[in-house]
């Protein structure tokens, strides 16, 4: 039986966007097209909130009454009403928890407030996370005196095969407190407990009243398997982990070769 899919949810780096860090024209105009016939279309990213506007800006998803899912899951926001309606954080004391494993363990750790990135330290990954976001590097002296309040994620940043090393030391000694999820080989991302795309996906399906077996997941990295799994059709671009592809559905070509919009053609559009 043809499936009737309702809703696609889409990582942004690495799957979406290409080397570049840009949308292609190919997915630009097939997503634009698959919001014309009623197909809801969602961004789900580790990005902070204001990192992911200018792509649904250029998606067009404030028109097509589209959706953010920003921070691994800590966030949703509404396009249409430009407003978040579900927002869970980590407390002050726990962001300088984690700041204190980032110094026992040598690793570079920011947080983010008032559309800010805050370190204490300068890095070449953070510089990353910087060009990604296009958000100001408010660097301070010292970390745990200028971060005084809740903000809903941290990452910490390191050489990719030692950042594994510290993730399994992380949830091994505070799993049962935190979602823990590398992204980039470099991006170690941290949000509260029972926070991830996959939950949040969920939260924002039953609003819409869209069943499961009705939703397409598109990701490539390990931040994105719990909304893979959750998904009615879980897809992976050519150039995912290895991990990610071997629990997909569907294997598409990379993000550089348009791959959000070859899931388009092939499921919904039928080309």
């Amino acid at each position: 039986m043809e499936k009737n899919y309702k809703l696609i949810v889409t990582d942004m780096d690495d799957t979406l966007l290409n080397s570049f860090g840009k949308i292609s024209n190919e997915n630009r105009e097939k997503i634009i097209e698959v919001q014309k016939k009623g197909i809801k279309f969602i961004l789900a990213s580790g990005r902070p909130t204001f990192a992911m506007r200018e792509a649904a800006k250029e998606l067009e998803l404030e028109k097509n009454n589209g959706y953010l899912i920003s921070f691994n899951g800590g966030i949703i926001t509404s396009c249409e009403k430009n407003e978040d309606f579900f927002n869970i954080s980590l407390s002050k004391e726990e962001i300088h928890e984690l700041y204190d494993f980032s110094k026992k363990n040598k690793v570079h750790i920011v947080t983010y407030s008032h559309d800010e990135v805050i370190s204490e330290t300068n890095s070449e990954y953070i510089d990353i996370e910087i060009e990604l976001t296009g958000m100001k590097h408010n660097k301070v002296d010292c970390f745990k005196s200028n971060v005084n309040s809740s903000a809903v994620k941290c990452i910490m940043l390191g050489e990719p095969e030692y950042l594994k090393l510290v993730e399994k030391r992380l949830k091994e000694e505070m799993g049962d407190k935190y979602s823990i999820a590398i992204s980039k080989p470099f991006f170690l991302e941290v949000t509260k407990k029972g926070v991830d795309k996959g939950i949040t996906l969920l939260k924002l399906a039953e609003k819409l009243q869209i069943k499961r077996e009705e939703i397409i997941c598109i990701g490539d990295s390990f931040n994105d398997i719990s909304m893979l799994k959750i998904a009615g059709l879980s897809v992976a671009v050519s150039n995912a982990k290895e991990e990610v592809k071997e629990i997909v559905d569907f294997i598409t070509t990379s993000n550089d070769e348009n791959g959000v919009a070859e899931v388009i053609k092939k499921y919904i559009l039928k080309k």
